[in-house]
């Protein structure tokens, strides 16, 4: 019951070399392409942070709704949380440093009058479009999600030192009051990061899109870990009930995910409004390949391997489920920030891969970082029991 995971130096060689193929596009990147180099890292670090969100949500909603079932497994989503500091001390550095090139509405001439850039929709939307403010709401984000993972993390590691059922009630209670932000934060960060890169388009369902995207990545990471973890004999006490419930959520969530891919879409072609419809004419005329691929690969592809009871049981299958969704609502992120920064000059190449290896190599370090400093199973968790003999 008290046996942590053991990060050894083996354990971090692969994740610091996929760390330092990713510094090394990095640099290559703002050697060749600057502009292209800042929409991939912004991709990439929106992707790996609304992961390790998904973790913290994770855990919260499991709290909120008093689900016995997930304990044997919530310290992989706590662990996944750990990355929030890290995302989000990078998301401001990099809306500092690269807002030139990523976010057109910074641009000082849309606003002044007497400038041939003056943009009049643009200027009736400084009153949330402008850099403080901006600002202030990212500070925000990064103080809510990162505060409440660590108040959440705290109160669960304090219970299996005491076991004293305090630790549980306040986690519920700060679980509820999560939730209720992370509603309004999730759709409000969603806008500001990847919606204003089109800042002329706008889409009522575009936090909702998002918060889908975000969650099955952030389950599919969770299953992943789970299977690694499993196989390396840390979680024997994981049943394929548990695996089967993690499956069932993959799969209602890529489900939830096109079902809100379909309206925003079916909505905007079927009223064909012009400040509305510029998004996907975008899309269909310079990234449709992509546009096309990304609906296969997130809504086919696992709703055809995750549709029988016996798919979600079986950790072969889960192994393929979760690389399709993270690879695919990796194209997903992609598909939203390339269009309105580089255009026509969108490529795939080793910035791409390379940034995105590095990210997952942060990623996987700073979650088995947070792995080793705690047990696996929580062991005081007034739940514990009825998760150990989970069956259904």
């Amino acid at each position: 019951m008290d046996r942590k995971y053991e990060l050894t130096r083996n354990n971090k060689m692969i994740p610091l070399v996929m760390i330092a193929i990713g510094v090394i596009a990095i640099v290559m990147g703002f050697m060749t392409d600057k502009t292209r180099t800042w929409a991939v890292l912004l991709q990439n670090n929106f992707y790996f942070t609304a992961m390790a969100l998904a973790g913290t949500f994770f855990v919260a909603f499991n709290y909120a709704a008093q689900a016995g079932w997930a304990v044997g497994i919530k310290r992989v989503p706590e662990a996944m949380g750990g990355f929030l500091k890290y995302g989000m001390v990078a998301m401001i550095l990099i809306f500092l440093l690269g807002k030139g090139d990523l976010y057109h509405w910074t641009h000082h001439d849309l606003y002044d009058k007497a400038s041939p850039e003056y943009d009049a929709i643009m200027a009736g939307k400084a009153g949330f479009l402008n850099i403080p403010f901006f600002l202030i709401r990212l500070v925000l984000y990064g103080a809510i999600w990162v505060g409440f993972t660590h108040m959440l993390r705290k109160h669960s590691l304090q219970e299996d030192i005491d076991g004293d059922i305090v630790h549980y009630k306040r986690n519920v209670g700060l679980s509820a009051t999560f939730l209720v932000l992370f509603a309004v934060t999730s759709s409000t960060s969603a806008w500001d990061l990847l919606m204003s890169i089109d800042a002329h388009w706008f889409s009522t369902m575009f936090g909702w899109y998002t918060f889908a995207g975000l969650f099955v990545s952030g389950l599919a990471m969770m299953c992943l870990i789970i299977l690694y973890l499993r196989k390396r004999g840390y979680m024997n006490h994981i049943s394929e009930n548990h695996l089967h419930d993690v499956g069932k959520f993959m799969f209602a969530f890529s489900v939830f995910w096109t079902y809100l891919w379909f309206s925003q879409f079916m909505l905007i072609w079927y009223a064909n409004l012009p400040e509305e419809v510029v998004y996907y004419q975008t899309r269909w005329r310079l990234f449709r390949t992509l546009w096309v691929a990304n609906l296969l690969t997130n809504f086919c592809a696992p709703f055809l391997v995750l549709m029988t009871r016996d798919a979600k049981r079986k950790t072969t299958i889960l192994w393929v489920a979760g690389i399709i969704i993270l690879c695919g609502h990796w194209l997903d992120v992609y598909v939203m920030v390339m269009p309105g920064v580089v255009g026509a000059d969108w490529h795939i190449g080793f910035i791409e891969i390379g940034v995105a290896v590095g990210y997952l190599g942060a990623f996987i370090l700073s979650t088995l970082s947070e792995l080793s400093k705690a047990a696996i199973v929580p062991k005081n968790h007034p739940m514990l029991q009825e998760s150990l003999h989970h069956h259904i």
